[in-house]
């Protein structure tokens, strides 16, 4: 299967999207596909290093389109109108295109692709109404444009695949149809808590603190603020590891707080090991990759009661979930954990059991699932019965639900609207997990002049 990737980012930045497009082009390689990654280029003097796709020789060639800054947001690119797109598009003679958090290149790419009569999933994965909110773009006008952007891009997709149930439901009371369930995996031997470090521990609390930390962007979406309070609590030591624009006003902010920087790789997984309790603070999360990754490495995990979180987090079973954007609650929370060591321990063996059967390898062969589906769709042939992520009718005749597999977590829920506070759920058996550790779901709702291109061959 020949696959055109039209994605906003990609590395060298280093964000959800990015990862997940990386994993997926990996993917498509070992199972013997071709895919062709179409992204923004970075900034002028960054480095590309080469991806490994695999043992083989095969590469993944890597078309880079002229980009700009997002102004005020430099970290983020936004390719410039360029023919460039249609020309990749079309040379690659894809069978499907595939695109992720597509808004402006991702936009384009779609109507390249229903030009050329080739059906294109849409990867729902950054929540541009919640970022319009935390930058309050026109006291709710912009939140309005966001939507009316996504509805725009996805009701023109064969498919749409969400990360999380609350990120499907929102995406289907918002008008978006074909929506289906494909969260993200997670490496579990890489984050792994025998990447423990000691001596980094002891490093960062000299005095024997609790080590409080949070991994992600420092921009205002995500809220680093909350941990004030956290921060100057006795016998707490925040640890931030990232970058972006709210860093000085934070590091003002938290005095007491330790700012390692951005982290990758073997780093940051040792680092994640490192740290005594997880904290994400965002609420404008579809899905939340690092709270995968502390659970993998065996951290328990304080979270807002919103979006993806709510899939990922068994409330007083794996973690804790608060009201989004309470800073009062949030620091509770950690007061809680770090006074209870044996309970932190608990929570951090039950997260990390959760997600190891949640392996890219297997939320790959997912996708190819949604991709075969698809085309058949595309060809006019019957597909029988649902396909691992769940699928609904495209009249949308089937429930919303919360993903299975979680046992008491919040899953089995409420939504994420109306979340006042967060009660402890009832407990329950688990539900059966889907395909190969994955959950089973059914979503409702039907569910200038340019420079020159630049073409990479990654190997692989």
């Amino acid at each position: 299967m020949r696959v055109a990737i039209v994605t906003e980012s990609f590395p060298p930045e280093v964000n959800g999207v990015a990862h997940s497009v990386l994993r997926t082009a990996e993917h498509l390689v070992r199972r013997g596909h071709q895919p062709l990654v179409i992204t923004p280029a970075p900034a002028r003097g960054a480095h590309c290093p080469p991806h490994s796709f695999g043992p083989d020789a095969a590469t993944v060639p890597v078309v880079r389109i002229p980009s700009l800054p997002l102004p005020g947001y430099p970290q983020v690119r936004i390719a410039l109108p360029s023919r460039q797109l249609a020309a990749a598009i079309s040379g690659h003679r894809p069978d499907l295109v595939h695109l992720a958090g597509p808004f402006v290149l991702g936009a384009r790419g779609m109507e390249v692709a229903r030009s050329l009569g080739v059906p294109a999933v849409a990867v729902y994965q950054t929540d541009l109404a919640g970022y319009a909110h935390a930058y309050r773009a026109g006291r709710g006008l912009g939140e309005a444009a966001a939507w009316h952007r996504i509805r725009t891009v996805h009701r023109a997709a064969a498919r749409t695949l969400a990360p999380s149930t609350p990120a499907a439901q929102d995406l289907t009371a918002h008008g978006v149809p074909r929506v289906r369930l494909w969260p993200r995996g997670v490496d579990s031997a890489r984050f792994h808590p025998g990447h423990r470090d000691e001596a980094l521990h002891r490093a960062l609390a000299p005095g024997g603190e609790v080590l409080v930390g949070y991994v992600g962007r420092l921009a205002p979406e995500k809220r680093v603020d909350l941990l004030a309070g956290a921060s100057a609590l006795p016998g707490v030591r925040v640890v931030v590891i990232g970058d972006g624009p709210s860093g000085p006003a934070l590091r003002a902010a938290m005095p007491g707080a330790v700012f390692l920087g951005r982290k990758t790789g073997a780093e940051l997984a040792r680092c994640f090991a490192s740290l005594d309790l997880f904290v994400h603070t965002g609420p404008p999360e579809t899905f939340c990759q690092t709270i995968q990754e502390a659970m993998a490495s065996g951290l328990p995990v304080v979270g807002p009661a919103a979006g993806g979180p709510l899939d990922l987090v068994g409330h007083h079973r794996t973690g804790l979930l608060v009201p989004p954007r309470d800073g009062r609650a949030v620091t509770a929370a950690v007061a809680a954990l770090a006074a209870d060591p044996e309970l932190r321990a608990a929570y951090g063996r039950a997260g990390r059991a959760d997600v190891t059967a949640r392996s890219w390898e297997s939320v790959g062969d997912l996708l190819l699932q949604h991709y075969a589906e698809v085309l058949a769709e595309h060809r006019g042939e019957g597909v029988g019965g649902n396909v691992g992520g769940g699928v609904g009718s495209r009249a949308g005749t089937g429930p919303a639900v919360g993903l299975a597999g979680r046992g008491d977590g919040p899953g089995t829920g409420p939504g994420p609207a109306g979340v006042e506070d967060v009660p402890a759920p009832p407990t329950g058996s688990p539900d059966p997990a889907g395909p190969a550790g994955l959950p089973s779901a059914t979503v409702g709702g039907g569910t200038a002049a340019p420079a020159p291109v630049i073409v990479e061959g990654q190997p692989a």
